[in-house]
């Protein structure tokens, strides 16, 4: 399928979907970061015309990132006129929740709560709206690697580019003209005072992650699968004791 093809594929399944839900849904919500993911999530969300609202949440965010986030608001703003931005600054609470847990410290746990303070503040932000939270991971990071926090950026109702890798997501984002600055940026979680990259974290590059999905003798699989292997309990359906009859 071509590019042009996918971006109105995906952004009619949206449609779709909220269509044909049971529920009364009347808006989108999306967490914006700055990212080419949720950068391209939040136009094809957008392109379905419902009301789209559209989160920047930023707690401790690098001056960088933030200041993408809040140029892709105000693009997605000049372009489409269901879009509704927002800028929640989650600093402060994200202080007391630290504050709170001092005596369980944990920097990785720490990193992970601030995503599951963004999913808590999506999802009151759609119980407001009568809306659904639209979620923004790739195939390689959802399906592959597990690179998502678990009830973080992993708690959503629908997943528009799921099946999408990353290389396809950035050729989406040339198609819809996202901006250049966001498309040029290396990818990061934003979760880590250091500024972190994915790649970096990773230890692959997405083009090399993507490889070792599909190619059981790459030079990467075993990297691949090792990532893999220490996030399944992510991407498996949660353990349940099931008690004879």
């Amino acid at each position: 399928m071509k590019t042009s093809e996918k971006v109105l594929f995906i952004s009619n399944w949206i449609k779709k979907y909220v269509d044909t839900m049971e529920s009364t849904a009347q808006s989108l919500i999306i967490g914006i970061s700055g990212g080419i993911d949720s950068s391209v999530t939040s136009t094809l969300s957008a392109m379905t015309g419902l009301k789209t609202i559209v989160l920047s949440m930023p707690i401790k965010q690098k001056i960088s990132q933030h200041n993408l986030s809040l140029k892709h608001q105000e693009w997605l703003t000049k372009n489409f006129k269901n879009v509704h931005p927002y800028t929640l600054n989650l600093d402060k609470l994200f202080e007391t929740f630290e504050l709170s847990l001092s005596t369980f410290s944990s920097e990785h746990g720490m990193a992970n709560s601030k995503a599951r303070l963004r999913m808590a503040t999506l999802y009151q932000v759609a119980a407001a709206n009568k809306g659904i939270v639209v979620g923004t991971g790739n195939k390689v990071e959802d399906f592959g690697v597990g690179f998502y926090t678990k009830y973080g950026d992993g708690g959503v109702d629908i997943s528009p580019i799921a099946d999408c890798t990353k290389t396809e997501v950035w050729e989406m984002g040339k198609e819809l003209k996202i901006l250049n600055d966001i498309i040029d940026a290396a990818p990061t979680d934003g979760l880590w005072d250091d500024g972190r990259t994915d790649e970096g974290q990773l230890g692959l590059k997405y083009k090399e992650l993507e490889e070792a999905m599909i190619n059981q003798d790459s030079q990467n699989r075993q990297k691949y699968e090792r990532i893999r292997k220490l996030n399944l309990h992510k991407m498996e359906p949660i353990p349940v004791c099931k008690i004879p009859k």
